[in-house]
């Protein structure tokens, strides 16, 4: 299956805060918050969602093609990303503008307060997919993530313009862009992503209802936190899929793109919409796991263990034979 995942490319700076937020906060000076944190620790990791989706295929033996602007800094991130079996042979690199910088803290209640610099991130505008289509001998599915919004939008109607089945992820765009822009970004996707928040402003941005927004996508994705994750279709009974326990709460910076990631390695190895969010479902802990988004490492017999563990044997022998398959 030929995946072009589309979105931001970035450096992320994780710095860890061990008081809490909310004990900063004063209620009456809201308006006035002017705050310093003193953290213990920084962490210079790699990131941006399009390279951490991609990732996380390649963890599981695929290989997609990543689609995003960076700078003329991006060197050792493109060696790193090619040595995991991640194609990024479609990648702008900018003369003007460096790879973009996720900078994050994170109490000690797992809340956090980010800020994002696009830099390069705003040339992906002028990428076009058909290259892409071209290089690849077509497209079967166009992830359309976070990026700049004028890419976001390019690219969804560029796959409605050549027919390209496409996902459509705004996450963290959301905020920023407008309801007629978001029904642009979601109608007539094969598969919409987004958390509970982000689901409910989705409707409330585009005065769409939870039934106006599933009529107009094929697959719609809610991931709960800690509840796990459930698929809706018209006409079909909403599937509920668990998430998977954690075995140490390191950091939950791109837990979401693990979830995507292992969804999208589902659909491309061809097993039904609930393994697909199992699936999701492990490679999310994984990540939550780890300080960093691209620091897990995939093993078959401990996937397979902790699949089961959580889903039943039955569920993950049904990929134990594609797991192995793909990693040797």
């Amino acid at each position: 299956m030929r995946i072009a995942v589309t979105g931001s490319i970035a450096t992320d700076h994780l710095m860890f805060f061990p008081g809490k937020f909310a004990d900063q906060l004063m209620p009456d000076q809201l308006h006035l918050v002017s705050l310093s944190f003193l953290v213990d620790r920084l962490e210079i990791r790699r990131g941006g969602i399009a390279a951490n989706i991609c990732f996380g295929m390649a963890t599981l033996g695929l290989r997609p093609a990543l689609v995003g602007a960076v700078g003329a800094d991006f060197d050792e991130y493109r060696s790193w990303l090619e040595r995991n079996g991640v194609d990024t042979s479609s990648v702008h690199v900018s003369e003007l503008h460096h790879t973009a910088r996720f900078l994050c803290t994170t109490d000690a209640d797992q809340n956090q307060i980010a800020s994002f610099y696009a830099g390069a991130m705003s040339e992906a505008r002028f990428i076009e997919l058909a290259p892409v289509a071209d290089r690849l001998g077509g497209l079967d599915l166009v992830v359309i993530s976070p990026n700049d919004p004028e890419a976001m939008l390019r690219h969804t109607d560029e796959s409605r313009q050549r027919g390209y089945p496409f996902v459509a992820d705004p996450s963290q765009q959301l905020a920023r862009m407008t309801g007629p822009e978001i029904r642009r970004l979601v109608d007539g996707a094969a598969y919409l992503f987004t958390n509970e928040y982000e689901k409910a402003l989705t409707e409330s941005k585009t005065g769409w209802s939870d039934a106006d927004v599933l009529a107009r996508v094929g697959v719609r994705v809610t991931t709960l936190g800690a509840d796990g994750a459930i698929i809706e279709r018209v006409g079909h009974p909403a599937i509920k899929v668990a998430a998977v326990p954690e075995k140490g709460l390191a950091d939950p910076t791109g837990v979401g793109d693990g979830f995507r990631s292992g969804f999208l390695s589902g659909l491309a190895w061809g097993v039904g919409l609930e393994r697909c969010a199992q699936i999701g479902s492990l490679l999310a802990t994984y990540v939550l796991e780890t300080v960093g988004t691209q620091e897990y490492e995939v093993k078959p017999a401990a996937f397979h263990e902790r699949f089961a563990e959580t889903f039943g044997e039955a569920a993950a022998t049904e990929i134990d034979h594609i797991l192995d398959a793909r990693h040797a």
